[in-house]
């Protein structure tokens, strides 16, 4: 295909993602009634099409439409590519741009410009300070890709050199010890053997920090109270080198923890109501995922302002449910996905109002910045 042809199929795409399709969905689909398509091909439209969802206020802009060809149209004005040597009517090419749609173009209004909706950019503003231009403009790129290093099974130097024997080249990264930032080969890791094998993981490398800030020691008592598919059970189980509780309001949500636990070699045990009281009770709470934007950008644009009072309404329950199973002096972590402080820093402080007697020792603040996703933690201590 053509860049031009890839364009066209991008905005053909953005079209049915914007009526409500599911942008992974909207992929596949196309991939399997276009077998022609080469996994380049593939690869480079599925950028195009995600570039367009982080930034889709300003190319709409820019473009002068909230459609799959304005945001098309606004990639090009983006990027100061000539757009009539793309935009030609030639077969497979998009039609050529009319008086009206230049008319249409202009530049973005501020919350445009971050591709942020207008409600949420003065809470990203509080939220973050200084650091919110940054962070907004971060969460218009895409992810980097990590891996966390399984310690059960293996090391960071012996990893990496497994990893480069298939051709996938690896850096660590400051934010975590078990961390490697891939950065070249990302799409071979889920076949490597290395994967297979269990001596990596792919996690996000502020997810992994969490982990290594509660720092688990052998003979703790784990709970990973919201454990979803189990990335941060696997890590506190390496961290620990022992047994981890997996628990979740859903269970099915597990349903891959098992398989998942054999292949690393932990020892994670799930538990739809769990039993007795535990030295470490981690709460990953489900939230904006602001922080992870990067990678569901659909997300973004699905916020609203009802939502999230909802969310942190979940939160708070979240945190109530989950204290009871923190032992005297254990420790309860708060963890989130999220750049908002009305999701962390009030919720922990909203917590202690509840629950007096409860001392937040460490919280941070993991931002784009720092490396991988943003994140959340806080830990509070029971007296």
């Amino acid at each position: 295909m053509t860049p031009a042809a890839r364009i066209q199929t991008a905005g053909e795409l953005l079209d049915a993602v914007l009526a409500g399709q599911a942008a992974e969905q909207a992929l596949t689909r196309w991939a399997r009634s276009n077998r022609y398509a080469g996994s380049k091909d593939r690869a480079a439209i599925r950028d195009l099409v995600f570039d367009a969802l982080r930034r889709k206020r300003s190319y709409a802009a820019l473009g002068g439409a909230e459609t799959g060809r304005g945001l098309m149209l606004g990639a090009l004005r983006a990027s100061e590519t000539a757009i009539d040597e793309v935009f030609t009517g030639a077969r497979f090419m998009p039609a050529p741009v009319t008086e009206a749609e230049r008319a249409a173009f202009r530049s973005p209004s501020e919350a445009e410009a971050r591709d942020l909706p207008d409600w949420l950019w003065p809470e990203f503003a509080r939220s973050l300070g200084d650091a919110a231009e940054a962070e907004a403009r971060l969460l218009r790129e895409r992810a980097e890709v990590f891996l966390r290093v399984n310690l059960l099974k293996s090391n960071l130097d012996t990893a990496q050199a497994r990893l480069a024997e298939e051709g996938i080249a690896t850096e660590p990264h400051a934010v975590s010890p078990t961390a490697l930032r891939v950065t070249e080969g990302a799409r071979r890791v889920h076949l490597s053997a290395a994967y297979g094998d269990g001596l990596v993981e792919l996690q996000d490398a502020a997810s992994q920090a969490v982990v290594n800030a509660l720092a688990p020691q052998p003979g703790q008592s784990l709970l990973d109270f919201c454990a979803g598919g189990g990335g941060k059970a696997l890590a506190m189980a390496a961290q620990a080198g022992g047994p981890v509780t997996a628990h979740d309001i859903d269970p099915g949500r597990m349903r891959d923890i098992p398989a998942r636990a054999a292949r690393a070699g932990a020892e994670i045990t799930v538990q739809p109501a769990p039993q007795g009281v535990f030295d470490i009770v981690l709460c990953d709470a489900p939230c904006s995922g602001s922080g992870s934007w990067r990678r569901a950008p659909e997300a973004k644009w699905r916020l609203t302002e009802d939502r999230l009072a909802e969310l942190c309404t979940m939160q708070d329950a979240v945190l109530d449910a989950a204290a009871p199973f923190v032992a005297p002096g254990g420790w309860l972590a708060y963890a989130t996905c999220s750049l908002l402080a009305p999701e962390n820093s009030a919720r922990v402080s909203a917590f202690q109002d509840r629950h007096p007697g409860w001392v937040m020792d460490f919280d941070r603040q993991f931002t784009l910045q720092d490396g991988g996703d943003g994140f959340y933690l806080a830990l509070l201590k029971r007296g």
